[in-house]
């Protein structure tokens, strides 16, 4: 290769990780943005009828619907995404999340149309699902396929900070119309705002990535005549065990990452009487530090191996979520802060190098749809469930140790699947 062709690959690869970065984090300012809401305004304006301890578990059930539609979402872009390219898939994801989000903010609520709102809720998080289920696997694969092969775990990790920067969006989103408003203005139509101020972000991902180039991995399969004619049949044939693998590895990330984000601030305003606007921004800051962490992971990986760094932070992350639980009793906010600012650290040391070893135990042609489908599954088995079995839990044994032994026992899960995956780093250019 020559300096020029050197010089070229290095913009395009750039380009690829920033588009990365920028698309996953709209796509999800959006997914967590209901997250949030339907821990501290869906139960209220949703369901108003019912006891709020009822309303806020049946309200986590349409949040959980966004999680049963990823592997669909998966399978459907995964199928073209093999078959047509990375990056014109990203930007139909990129649209379908954008406006389902916004209308979710024009939804009148049970006061005007009764259960009919909590029906088109459930229906709109459903398509955020399926978008954000095509969504992880095309950004993974456009910064990963670029990159070389020593430094795959570093380039993909950037794609995994979409996920935090998502994360401080739209918490401090929420934060800011929370403090800026008295409760009836927020209630009737501040917690609006951010839901359609989505498309503001959905117009500058879509410029980011539409100056992208296809992914050369996927041009030389296409070049070469060796695009499979149906990814998901073939990955249901051949690859079966890598997303079962990839959907239990993730289970110890997944569920604690739910618990800690979305279930705590409905315990630490329900339960323990916290102010709704200290917890957004406690979970804001936990976010900060993944975007120093994430990447960091991800370049460890690459030096020390992807399961030694995700296993250390398996078991971080399994150990941790007692004390937080401990610091969080305290109803001390600096307290709250350290607890949760420590537990994202650790999950992160988990989260950082999965996009790589994920990608990675798939051949390159039928890739997207294999990590996606393996990666989303685990949104159903364990992501989606965990704020409803917290909720749950707490509601009938009163004690916040049922939910800490509940995430310590997913992280049990990845820990006995790590021995069983392959560390194939490097491996990204076979077909």
């Amino acid at each position: 290769m020559t300096e020029l062709d050197e010089h070229v690959r290095r913009r395009y690869f750039v380009r690829a990780v920033v588009a990365s970065t920028v698309g996953t984090t709209v796509e999800w300012y959006d997914f967590y943005l209901y997250g949030a809401a339907a821990a501290l305004v869906f139960p209220r304006l949703f369901f108003s009828n019912l006891d709020p301890a009822i309303g806020a578990i049946l309200s986590y059930v349409t949040f959980f619907a966004g999680f049963a539609a990823r592997p669909i979402g998966a399978a459907l872009f995964g199928h073209w995404g093999d078959r047509i390219g990375r990056k014109a898939l990203l930007v139909a994801t990129m649209l379908l999340m954008g406006v389902s989000t916004m209308i979710v903010g024009l939804l009148p609520t049970y006061a005007r149309i009764g259960i009919w709102g909590a029906v088109l809720l459930t229906l709109l998080r459903g398509m955020q699902g399926i978008a954000v289920g095509g969504e992880w696997s095309g950004s993974v694969l456009m910064a990963g396929e670029w990159a070389r092969p020593g430094r795959r775990g570093f380039a993909t990790s950037f794609a995994q900070m979409g996920s935090p920067l998502g994360a401080i969006m739209a918490n401090g989103a929420l934060s800011v119309v929370s403090t800026s408003l008295d409760e009836a203005a927020f209630f009737d139509w501040g917690w609006r705002v951010p839901f359609l101020a989505s498309i503001v972000l959905i117009l500058v991902g879509l410029w980011v990535r539409l100056g992208t180039l296809e992914s050369p991995v996927f041009a030389a399969i296409k070049a070469e005549r060796k695009i499979v004619r149906a990814p998901v049949v073939e990955v249901l044939k051949t690859n079966w065990r890598e997303v079962l693998e990839t959907m239990l590895l993730r289970t110890g990330q997944l569920a604690p990452f739910y618990i800690t984000t979305t279930y705590i601030l409905t315990y630490g305003t329900q339960a323990l009487g916290m102010d709704r606007t200290d917890l957004l921004d406690a979970v804001s800051i936990r976010a900060v530090g993944s975007l120093a962490v994430l990447p960091l992971a991800g370049h460890l990986s690459d030096r020390f191996g992807r399961k030694r760094i995700i296993g250390i932070g398996c078991v971080g992350t399994g150990l941790w979520v007692f004390v937080l639980f401990a610091l969080m009793n305290t109803r001390s906010v600096p307290l709250v802060i350290v607890g949760l600012f420590v537990d994202g650290i650790l999950q992160d040391l988990q989260y950082g190098p999965q996009a790589a070893i994920i990608a990675e135990n798939f051949p390159a042609s039928r890739r997207y749809t294999g990590s996606g489908l393996g990666y989303h599954l685990a949104a159903i088995t364990a992501g989606g469930p965990a704020p409803a079995v917290s909720a749950y839990l707490f509601l009938t044994y009163q004690t916040s140790t049922a939910i800490a032994t509940y995430a310590f026992v997913t992280t049990l899960v990845s820990l006995a699947t790590l021995p069983a995956l392959k560390d194939r780093a490097g491996t990204l250019d076979r077909v």
